[in-house]
């Protein structure tokens, strides 16, 4: 395991902001089996249970708010990372209608916080900022979105990622200026935009998965707000591979890569939440589900779809799994938790890199 990204990741130090959510878990458990010295910095768990807590990664963890400056700045002043993976934000849609400005202020002020630590740290050579499809000022009209498409967003959760990459732009311009790469400075910024990331251990709340898993638990049917909604789904561990071989290119000092990029499912692979729901039920007949008007629902985007050209041609990244193979792993990995009281993560990563061997992915060869 520790080979692949051509072995980028073996003895560096890597700082993770938000490891104890649903991604920034996955990613320090993959970092942790590359052979990195991985630094967590991350609010409690958010959930009971919660996969950070069931795959218990030895790494050096700091229990703090990217809203808070100082603690943050005291982790990177202690730690010296490499390479910084800026994952912490307030992820949901609906909480963003209810909570405005502390999603503003985690996702927005958050970021400029880390970049600001990275802009003040000596060791930093590289920092990946994750924030969302929902970044872009979307149009709904039928076509993907590309990453030169302008910033956005109707609801707080999405104007607040279109901000956190403004922000990550301008940082990149003002202090990490790529044509002053080598001579002013020694870091290289990128952010990533992934699409709905589904995968076992997430609890979150008004997220499709998790909520469809809790009706195997509970026999209560869970609501479908927005049956008819379009979105490019993927396995949590398809953008990870995105992010980790953007590191790979930032740490390796390729400066065409500090920009924005697109890491989603094939076209082919952006569905809408009623087939989603269908294939779900296919591999767990426990699943059940009533839909409700959608007039009821605070508004969300209809239609959302990346174009992932650039990552093609330019990363030579693809996804490795279609999306009915996301979903079935998905739900044996809840199904082996319930039933079995064990968590498949490892054999399931092991499967994924597997598989992108035989495809001769370029990160994986």
């Amino acid at each position: 395991m520790t080979t692949l990204f051509s072995g980028i990741y073996r003895n560096k130090i890597v700082l993770i902001t938000g490891n104890t959510g649903f991604k920034g878990s996955w990613l320090a458990y993959w970092l942790h089996q590359l052979g990195a010295h991985v630094v967590g910095y991350a609010l409690p768990a958010p959930t009971v249970p919660n996969h950070w807590g069931l795959l218990d990664v030895p790494i050096s963890s700091q229990t703090g708010d990217i809203r808070d400056l100082n603690t943050l700045q005291h982790t990177f002043d202690l730690y010296k990372p490499d390479i910084v993976f800026h994952l912490a934000a307030q992820s949901l849609v609906r909480y963003s209608y209810q909570h405005p400005l502390e999603t503003i202020e985690t996702n927005i002020i958050g970021t400029a916080h880390v970049l600001e630590c990275a802009r003040q740290s000596a060791s930093v050579r590289a920092v990946v900022v994750v924030t969302s499809d929902k970044c872009y000022d979307n149009p709904e009209d039928g076509k993907p979105l590309v990453e030169t498409d302008p910033m956005g967003g109707y609801d707080p959760y999405s104007m607040s990622k279109g901000g956190a990459e403004l922000v990550t732009a301008s940082y990149r311009n003002s202090f990490f200026n790529v044509g002053q790469y080598g001579q002013t400075h020694r870091v290289l910024v990128a952010s990533a935009r992934a699409g709905n990331v589904i995968g076992g251990g997430d609890w979150a709340d008004d997220r499709l998965i998790p909520d469809l898993i809790k009706t195997t638990q509970s026999g209560q049917p869970v609501v479908i707000r927005n049956p008819e909604a379009v979105r490019p789904w993927q396995h949590v561990l398809e953008p990870l591979s995105g992010y980790l071989l953007l590191g790979q290119h930032l740490l390796e000092g390729n400066p065409a890569v500090a920009g924005g990029w697109n890491f989603g499912p094939l076209l082919s692979d952006v569905l809408s939440v009623r087939e989603i729901v269908r294939q779900a039920r296919q591999q767990w007949d426990a699943i059940s589900c009533q839909e409700i008007p959608t007039e009821t629902n605070p508004h969300e985007a209809h239609f959302l779809s990346l174009d992932c050209t650039k990552a093609h041609q330019q990363l030579t990244w693809q996804p490795v799994w279609d999306t009915p193979t996301a979903l079935r792993y998905t739900i044996k990995w809840y199904r082996t938790y319930h039933q079995e009281n064990r968590v498949d993560t490892n054999a399931e990563l092991e499967a994924y890199v597997q598989q992108a061997k035989d495809a001769k992915l370029s990160w994986a060869v």
